[in-house]
């Protein structure tokens, strides 16, 4: 998607479409000057990159691909849940186990 550079109105800037990240960063100072902008185009356009001192820094993005990459939406809600939901509820285990009688260690 093609807009306008924050540095260069005139400038337009192509996203990479594989990393869905816009080529030129955000300075610290501009996004938070610009806050309520880099929050919209995190939801409509997609992450966006927040530098400090031309160093890699943050990115922003939606909360949806948040849940996405670290799986939150499909974690149980404690441990009690997932030990409820799991799949080998109702199956008899035998945890019962043959004594280790050690090795045989030569001193």
């Amino acid at each position: 998607m093609d807009k306008p550079s924050r540095k260069n109105p005139e400038r337009v800037v192509r996203h990479d479409l594989g990393s869905n990240v816009a080529h030129e960063p955000w300075q610290v100072q501009s996004a938070k000057a610009r806050f309520s902008e880099v929050f919209r185009l995190a939801r409509t356009e997609g992450p966006q990159r927040i530098t400090r001192q031309g160093k890699d820094g943050v990115v922003m993005i939606a909360e949806e691909q948040f849940d996405r990459l670290v799986g939150k939406s499909r974690q149980p809600k404690s441990l009690v849940q997932f030990f409820r939901e799991s799949p080998l509820v109702g199956l008899e285990l035998d945890f019962e186990r043959d004594p280790d009688p050690g090795r045989d260690v030569d001193l």
